[in-house]
């Protein structure tokens, strides 16, 4: 039977399997917390059986908008931060790999989905209005105050470009807002101006709302089948739900994590041999690291692509200091096939490989790789997910929720908020002179001349 496999035994000598047994009370306290919603952060477990819940009228809802959005569009630019663009770019990036290609669409109705409001550069922000001007396009802006500055600005910017060429009245059919079901700024502007409204859950935090319609929206306007995501993400539910970490890989994944940050290894570097896995690798960067860095705890993200970062990052991985362990996603199987072709010539040395399909020899990278690392002390396990489509995807989405839970709480942290996050707008809300923070601003000012 098809699943996603964990699988850590060709690092078992780093890794002592009694070591690692001994988790398991820690781990079945945690799925009690988790499950009895009795954990810090309770408030926000919505996430937890999101996929066997789905509101089917809002599922509706979602598909009928993204097909409006494919007729009357070219474009769609999802305005967000964090949560409101990582997991939706993921899923994107995953299952379309002509977002590489943008000119290769394969049908005409395709569309670009292109993000802003993640950051504040103003070449970005003025390329891409510019781009616009020629675009037929819609806006899909998802926050959940609708004052998070980076989206905020950025939805000024397009919103009044797009009133410019539509008008009041065709804007108003071309907005799409994701937010608070009752409260926020956002919330009040879609009322007054009769924006198609979608609803952020209240019990589901942004690095958890893939699965709601601020991951949906984008990702069944660009012709995903989001069924097939919900069909995987349920499936994860069911086979994820007992506490024996023998018979749950995502509880396997939280173990390994657990142990080795215990053995002073505070670095997970997750890598791929597949350029589609790199915004995944972003999203779980979130997910990971807003979760369980807090209280002077946490085991720090990071990510590499493979073999393109063998040429660079390898060196450190390879040779650097030894307080990294890496964790290595793979697709069992490839959808499309290529092979090195026979010239009739060897100047570059490669006859041997002739005729060769290329995942195969990407694969022998991936296998020379772990076996490099482990010999030069790095302890590695490798994610298998068995097919890159969108049942898999779903799949795998849960499967890291549910890992990033149960690790938090065994590491003896709040999983669910994010304190820290607020500390950086306090001072840029100072120094941008933001009314009632006068007070901070010239003690700001002076401590950075200094």
């Amino acid at each position: 039977m098809k699943t996603i496999n964990f699988d850590f035994s060709k690092s078992a000598h780093m890794i002592p399997l009694h070591s690692l047994h001994q988790l398991q009370p820690h781990i079945d306290l945690a799925h009690k917390m988790l499950h009895e919603k009795k954990g810090p952060g309770n408030d926000f477990l919505g996430w937890l059986d999101l996929p066997n819940r789905i509101n089917q009228e809002e599922w509706s809802q979602i598909k009928k908008a993204a097909e409006t959005i494919k007729k009357q569009s070219e474009v769609l630019v999802v305005v967000g931060i964090g949560g409101s663009y990582l997991g939706a770019r993921a899923v994107l990036d995953l299952l379309q790999l002509n977002r590489l290609f943008p000119d290769n669409r394969k049908e005409k109705e395709d569309i670009q989905v292109i993000f802003a409001g993640h950051q504040m550069d103003s070449d970005y922000l003025y390329t891409l209005s510019e781009w616009l001007k020629d675009k037929d396009f819609s806006i899909n802006v998802i926050s959940k105050s609708g004052t998070t500055t980076e989206p905020a600005i950025a939805f000024r910017i397009l919103r009044k470009l797009m009133e410019s060429k539509y008008g009041q009245e065709e804007s108003r059919n071309r907005i799409f807002v994701t937010t608070d079901a009752q409260k926020g700024a956002l919330k009040k502007l879609a009322d007054e101006k009769g924006y198609e409204s979608f609803v952020i859950p209240d019990d589901v935090g942004g690095r958890y709302s893939v699965l709601t319609p601020v991951g949906m929206i984008p990702v069944a306007a660009s012709g995903i089948d989001i069924d097939e995501i919900l069909k995987g993400a349920q499936k994860a539910v069911v086979d994820l739900q007992d506490s024996d970490m023998t018979k749950n890989a995502a509880y396997q994944y939280a173990a390994y994590r657990s142990l080795l940050y215990q053995q002073g290894k505070e670095v997970e570097v997750l890598a791929s041999f597949d350029p589609a896995f790199q915004y995944l690798c972003e999203w779980w960067k979130q997910l990971f690291g807003e979760s369980e860095g807090k209280d002077g705890r946490g085991i720090f993200p990071a990510s590499v692509q493979y073999t393109t970062d063998l040429h660079s990052m390898g060196q450190y991985v390879q040779d650097g200091r030894r307080m990294i362990f890496e964790t290595v996603l793979k697709f069992e199987e490839c959808n499309s096939e290529i092979y090195v072709p026979d010239t009739g010539e060897n100047e570059d040395g490669l006859d041997y490989l002739k005729n060769k399909d290329v995942a195969m020899i990407n694969q022998k990278a991936l296998e020379g790789t772990v076996m490099a690392h482990i010999d030069g002390g790095v302890p590695v396990g490798i994610l298998s997910i068995p097919e890159k489509n969108a049942y898999w995807v779903g799949y795998l989405l849960y499967f890291f929720q549910k890992s990033c839970a149960i690790s938090g709480y065994v590491m003896g942290v709040n999983p669910f908020d994010q304190p820290g996050v607020e500390a950086y707008k306090r001072n840029m809300f100072a120094l941008l002179e933001k009314p009632g923070t006068a007070s901070m601003q010239q003690e700001l000012e002076a401590k950075w001349k200094k």
